[in-house]
């Protein structure tokens, strides 16, 4: 794998292509990207890896642990660190800022966030249940029904789909194209919808399932 992005969820928006065509697409402030440290598999590390970081941090808001680690480097403070497992480390050396261009138009991307949080809901709205009738005495309407049964073993289920916390998990969005990257404006333009609200911190990384057709 090649070296990932950090980035901001800016919202949605769309473009047009040569064709006319509107593209859906999502805008990804990717701007203070910096290499932290490198990781050489020839060192006691045991395998070639760059770890990211992204939003600036003040020094007094930072433990003696996590200070000394950026000292040591010559890397600026940030806030949020994440590691990227990379093939060859020499052409990535500590304190290097990574732009937009990292990904050019047309790449292929997995982008990781974490989905909106909805608070605790119940199972219509969770799950999709069709909900118990609406009228003639029912006393049920958007309840869950009957979930076990007196017979042996006479329990309910481990993971039973059941009202309660929704949202707020991390996931995954496969195989999306990225369909501009802008190194002076500092933002990718990636199609479709990605997880998480506006604002929302995201992982952009290179494919790892690429399908054969994807992007055309």
């Amino acid at each position: 794998m090649s070296v990932g992005l950090l980035g901001k969820k800016l919202g949605m928006t769309r473009v047009y292509n040569a064709q006319g065509v509107i593209i859906p697409v999502t805008v990804v402030d990717v701007s203070d990207n910096e290499i932290v440290q490198v990781k050489k598999a020839s060192e006691k590390d045991g395998y070639n890896a760059v770890q990211v970081g992204i939003v600036p941090a003040k020094e007094k808001h930072l433990t003696k642990a996590d200070l000394g680690h950026f000292k040591k480097h010559n890397a600026q403070p940030k806030r949020i660190l994440k590691e990227f497992r990379v093939a060859d480390e020499a052409a990535l050396p500590a304190g290097k800022e990574l732009t937009a261009d990292v990904f050019p138009a047309g790449a292929i991307v997995d982008v990781i966030g974490v989905t909106k949080g909805k608070g605790f809901q119940g199972v219509v709205r969770r799950y999709r249940f069709a909900g118990q009738p609406a009228s003639h005495g029912s006393m049920m309407h958007r309840r869950t029904g009957s979930l076990g049964c007196r017979l042996t073993p006479g329990l309910i289920w481990k993971n039973q789909k059941m009202p309660g916390h929704m949202g707020v998990r991390q996931r995954t969005t496969q195989n999306l194209v990225v369909v501009e990257s802008r190194p002076d404006d500092k933002v990718l333009l990636i199609k479709g919808s990605i997880p998480g609200p506006k604002g929302g911190l995201i992982v952009i990384r290179p494919a790892k399932k690429q399908p054969a057709t994807a992007g055309k």
